[in-house]
């Protein structure tokens, strides 16, 4: 059997039916401090300062995946791309002894 709860606008937790009131605390302080106009994020057992302070559910699957950069060549000026592979694929000895 599924019960429907709402949330308390204040603290964010589960009212169940038949309480009567819209907002609750397990002390009752929460229809007080909303009343004295005292934000929820600034209260350290509300879920709003929970989710403002990232405390609790950590999702470390979030992260992005960063892309590594592709390695292409091109031509220069003066030489053709063809050429520069030829020169590479050169010994260095070779190298040397055609300039």
């Amino acid at each position: 059997m599924v019960i429907k709860t709402d949330l308390c606008h204040y603290t964010e937790y589960r009212i169940y039916p038949g309480h009567g009131m819209k907002s609750v605390a397990k002390d009752g302080k929460a229809d007080s401090l909303f009343h004295q106009r005292i934000k929820p994020v600034k209260l350290r057992w509300t879920q709003a300062w929970r989710r403002m302070n990232k405390k609790g559910k950590t999702d470390e699957n979030t992260k992005k995946k960063t892309r590594k950069a592709q390695k292409f060549q091109k031509a220069i000026v003066g030489m053709s791309l063809d050429d520069l592979k030829k020169k590479k694929a050169m010994k260095p000895e070779l190298r040397q002894a055609k300039e």
